[in-house]
């Protein structure tokens, strides 16, 4: 299905409808510039229909556990007072200004615009994704052409029309295809009609996407990430406990899915037996919140299961440790190895147990710096600040208690960068005195 200016087409029409696009961007482009009020109150409007229910039974395929997180997130994430202050923080309070005056030089008014036209190619591991990438881009100002990913069911074109719904004034500047990634022919037409196009993925679509890019396009990467856990001394961690707890809740509630799980935990040690006695410690908080964690859900169960089965036969093959180095639970394993690389898990609860003494930090994720993003810290308050700062000379981007991980906090840049300030440019332009 295709949405174009506010209506739904079929994806038989995708050839026509780009070439009316084409014609149609220049126009859209004269008009004055898409104020951010009106997206504003569009999600605003989004915000209190999913908080009153109304689109329950749109979140019917998604778990129900996860479905109440997300209205405990909207209740903020999505309120006006939120937006307006994501749209200061990551544009400036200054929309518009002039430079300081120079003798034998022009003043210069400085302002920022949008990019024009961003093709969003979206990732399919977060059910909001693609509809808050685009509200983004509407934020920004742009015109917005979105491809949906293979994996979407159908909510995020839903949630997408709805925009519409509350404010028609967006439908000039949202419109959206579920092509295939295949069709590579169609996505270089979208890709030529933008002035960047924004994509969510791994490291081969991120190739794939400066391949069919017109040079001269912007690229924003939003690529993939690895996020782990770093545990310090901790003999001498208060609330040792709560903390291991924690780290296990946010393994079992996320299995590892997102950028920021943790897909490896660090101990500051390079003694073996030491690293062997945290993972048996750890392994009974983890079996308690995979089992608190686990669906009801026959077809959440079944896949889970599946992957599971999948790393266990990667196991008689060779592919992963051998039994000695994998302490197993129900549905969860800690897979104990003696590097200290920073690498993707078999995810879905098995996580890997990798010493990494502090002094050898920043060399051992110099290596993985493409993918640095999300670290968890279980250490001693008064060695906090210390590790803190190992962590971000070293490249790191977050810093969070470990069972925070995952979680959102108002005003946080995405990967280091705000998202709207990559979605607009700097314009200069020369005053004149009369």
């Amino acid at each position: 299905m295709i949405l174009y200016e506010g209506k739904i087409y079929e994806s038989s029409e995708q050839n026509r409808l780009l070439e009316e696009l084409q014609r149609k961007i220049p126009d859209i482009l004269q008009r004055e510039a898409l104020s951010p009020e009106i997206t504003i109150d569009a999600v605003d409007k989004l915000r209190t229909d999913l908080l009153e229910g109304k689109f329950d039974q749109l979140l019917e395929s998604i778990p129900q556990d996860m479905v109440e997180n997300y209205k405990k997130q909207a209740v903020v994430l999505l309120s006006k007072e939120h937006l307006r202050m994501k749209v200061r923080n990551e544009l400036g309070d200054r929309a518009e200004y002039l430079t300081d005056e120079f003798t034998g030089f022009s003043r210069i008014r400085v302002k920022k615009a949008p990019l024009g036209v961003i093709f969003h190619i979206a990732a399919g591991n977060m059910d909001f994704l693609p509809a808050y990438s685009i509200a983004e881009g509407l934020l920004a100002g742009n015109i917005n052409i979105l491809k949906l990913p293979s994996a979407d069911n159908g909510l995020s074109l839903k949630l997408i029309m709805k925009f519409i719904e509350y404010c028609p004034e967006l439908k000039d500047y949202i419109y959206v295809f579920d092509t295939s990634s295949t069709d590579i022919q169609g996505m270089r037409k979208m890709a030529e009609l933008s002035n960047a196009v924004s994509v969510w993925g791994s490291d081969m679509a991120i190739e794939a996407v400066r391949g069919l890019a017109p040079t001269g396009a912007k690229i924003i990467e939003w690529g993939q990430k690895l996020g782990f856990c770093y545990v310090s001394d901790p003999e001498n961690v208060k609330s040792l406990d709560d903390e291991l707890k924690g780290l296990a809740e946010h393994i079992a509630s996320t299995k590892q899915l997102l950028c920021s799980s943790c897909q490896v935990i660090y101990v500051d040690t390079d003694d073996m037996d030491k690293l062997r006695g945290f993972a048996e410690r750890f392994m009974p908080y983890l079996q308690d919140a995979v089992d608190q964690n686990s669906s009801k859900e026959i077809g959440v169960r079944a896949r889970d299961t599946l992957v599971a089965y999948t790393q266990r036969l990667k196991s008689y093959l060779g592919e992963e440790d051998k039994t000695d180095g994998v302490i197993r639970g129900r549905g969860c394993s800690l897979i104990i190895r003696e590097d200290s690389k920073l690498e993707l898990s078999p995810m879905m609860c098995n996580v890997l147990v990798k010493p990494l003494p502090k002094d050898k930090i920043s060399k051992a994720l110099y290596e993985g710096r493409y993918y640095l993003q999300t670290a968890g810290l279980i250490c001693p308050l008064f060695s906090r600040d210390e590790i803190t700062d190992l962590m971000v000379r070293a490249g790191l981007v977050r810093v969070t208690a470990a069972s925070d991980m995952s979680s959102y906090f108002p005003g946080e840049a995405h990967d280091g960068e705000y998202a709207l300030d990559r979605y607009t440019r700097i314009v200069n332009i020369q005053e004149y005195k009369e």
